[in-house]
């Protein structure tokens, strides 16, 4: 789940960095779904046995977030997120027998891990 102070610009900032497909949740008859703004997030097709959930919706408090997304090519995205109002907070680290990391602010002021997992 993703806060977002504004919906929209989150929206634009994730489709834009990692081409994720990110839609009205068609559960929107509860009040308190609508007043959240919320949003499903469709990053590529589902995998069995993995969790597919995931959300972007108006912050209400100060929450704050941090979870990884697994990448192809962490320079190809590091190379965007400036130019669409986000900030490279840690830079591309190799760590030994684990892969490479990075880690970036939004533009909703989140930390976003990104992850490519080394080859075996």
């Amino acid at each position: 789940m993703i806060p977002a102070d504004n919906v929209d610009r989150a929206k634009h900032f994730y489709h834009k960095l990692l081409g994720w497909k990110i839609e009205l949740t068609k559960n929107t008859m509860d009040l308190a779904v609508k007043e959240m703004q919320y949003h499903d997030i469709i990053t590529g097709t589902e995998q069995k046995g993995t969790m597919n959930t995931g959300g972007l919706y108006k912050r209400h408090m100060n929450e704050p977030i941090l979870t990884f997304v697994l990448l192809d090519d962490i320079d190809k995205v590091l190379s965007k997120v400036e130019d669409l109002g986000g900030r490279i907070t840690l830079p591309k680290t190799h760590v030994k027998g684990v892969g490479i990391t990075a880690m970036i602010q939004d533009s909703e002021g989140n930390v976003i891990g990104l992850f490519k997992p080394e080859k075996k």
